[in-house]
């Protein structure tokens, strides 16, 4: 018997949600509209991968930059609806972390 292919989607979907970081990130961000220090400060991730994070998964859509020009600017993170509509999956981790992982 041959075993089925993966479908590239599918593929594709569980490579962007295994960079590490990524789902903290996402996960932080559906608590509503953050900056760069309080997302950084809730996770506990340098500034640097934070940043290529949040470039990252800017440049795919799932969160949305806002340059507030003040001064000094003000820079806010919020998730779009395509990132929006991740909240279920990153809630069903949760709750299977809270049942299985010690």
């Amino acid at each position: 018997m041959t075993q089925p292919t993966i479908c590239p989607k599918f593929e594709k979907a569980v490579s962007l949600l295994s960079q590490k970081w990524t789902a903290l990130v996402i996960y932080q961000l559906l608590l509503g509209t953050q900056r760069f220090s309080e997302i950084q400060t809730a996770i506990g991730i340098s500034g640097k991968v934070l940043s290529d994070r949040l470039k990252d998964l800017e440049s795919q859509e799932i969160i949305k930059r806002e340059v507030i020009p003040k001064t000094p600017v003000v820079i806010k993170y919020s998730l779009t609806d395509k990132g929006k509509s991740m909240k279920p999956i990153i809630r069903d981790i949760e709750k299977w972390s809270q049942l299985w992982v010690k």
